[in-house]
């Protein structure tokens, strides 16, 4: 299953391009799913082998809230809890996010030749598709999974603690979100995956392009196509509309030589798409042949010539003063401007130090001097 997972910033109109690349695709003959949390885009005139599937925050907080509180029941009778009714639930910040994980858990288990993403603006978008990692990085810590192999000694175990052990349904419970984040993972990061991103051109569209692209770099994810949208005719009798022209080709200039694998300009219909038809006249770009593949952290051995193991970092628009670097452990917590990472290291940095890093040409390498009584010692 080809993947298309599309953002931008608020009001660039990447619901309406996302929705047009789906039309269109399904229009060929492709069978395809599109996931969008807008309830105007337009369906009428759609063939059927377009789905559209709009997430409901507020129906899937209530079942996961009611399925919690049926499993946690024998503990809130004896706390005496009142148990919380259905009609009495409201959704809580964060739920529109746990909605989207499982519509595009489902997505990743249905029979579909095309999966088109609407996501939530910059930066929320890489925040989410960032969220699966983070949480599987959670449950690890919380219950770790080795801890369960030792099932038979739980009570021995108890009694020798003399405090209750956690109970094998927590460690169940938790075994099924990990393989569900897990499923969600696996599509965002898969080769056939990538991010489509919709700006309009203008003073805000070069932030919001480096702003993504180190976003997504730092997540491992790959940008293989930049939408202009909402690109004006570039001749106009009218002053007023050829100045404003005139002002988009010059962004469009930058944004063309900014290093991203493809542009495409989608145009200006002069009003708003309503139908159907409208967005069939958007011409927008389908799925490339070839997804671009993420970028790739590779570790590089200068230990003959320097002395250190190189961590090299694909990080496209990042910049120095919106670096951070720590090493916490074996792992290590790098910060680029409003995102955040905390990855593992790879083995043989494991038994390092870090002797400094630094910024060349939009990738972050980090050197490590082996620790020496950590490096095993050469005969």
């Amino acid at each position: 299953m080809r993947t298309l997972l599309v953002t931008g910033p608020g009001g660039s109109g990447r619901t309406t391009v996302a929705a047009a690349t789906a039309l269109a695709a399904a229009r060929d003959g492709r069978k395809v799913l599109l996931l969008t949390g807008d309830a105007a885009v337009p369906a009428d005139g759609a063939p059927a082998t377009l789905t559209v599937h709009r997430p409901d925050p507020a129906a899937h907080f209530r079942q996961e809230l009611l399925a919690l509180q049926a499993h946690a029941a024998p503990a809130l009778e004896l706390l005496g809890a009142a148990p919380l009714d259905d009609d009495e639930l409201t959704p809580l910040p964060g739920s529109a996010a746990s909605a989207y994980l499982k519509a595009l858990r489902d997505a990743a288990r249905g029979d579909w030749d095309l999966l088109v993403a609407d996501l939530p603006p910059l930066p929320e978008a890489i925040a989410l598709l960032a969220l699966p990692e983070q949480l599987r990085r959670y449950l690890r810590r919380l219950l770790p999974p080795e801890r369960q192999a030792a099932r038979a000694l739980r009570p021995m175990l108890a009694q020798l603690a003399g405090v209750p052990m956690p109970p094998d349904g927590l460690y169940e419970a938790a075994a099924r979100k990990d393989a569900d984040l897990a499923a969600v993972q696996d599509l965002v990061h898969a080769p056939s995956a990538s991010v489509r991103l919709v700006v309009e051109p203008g003073p805000a569209a070069d932030d919001a392009l480096r702003t993504a692209r180190a976003g997504l770099a730092l997540h491992g994810l790959a940008l293989d196509t930049l939408v202009a949208n909402r690109v004006l005719p570039a001749a106009s009798p009218d002053p007023w509309l050829a100045a404003l022209a005139a002002q988009q080709q010059t962004h469009l200039k930058e944004l063309y030589g900014d290093g991203t694998p493809a542009v495409h300009e989608v145009p200006h219909l002069g009003r708003d798409p309503r139908t159907a038809g409208d967005l069939a006249l958007l011409r927008a770009p389908g799925p490339r042949a070839a997804p671009v593949p993420a970028p790739r952290w590779t570790v590089e051995d200068r230990r003959d010539t320097d002395g250190v193991l190189v961590w090299r970092i694909p990080l496209p628009g990042a910049a120095k003063p919106d670096l951070g670097l720590v090493r916490r452990g074996d792992e290590l917590v790098l910060t680029v401007g409003p995102f955040r990472r905390v990855v593992p290291l790879p083995a043989a940095l494991r038994r390092c130090t870090v002797a400094g890093a630094a910024l060349r040409d939009g990738e972050l390498r980090v050197r490590f001097a082996p620790d020496p009584g950590l490096w095993p010692r050469t005969p």
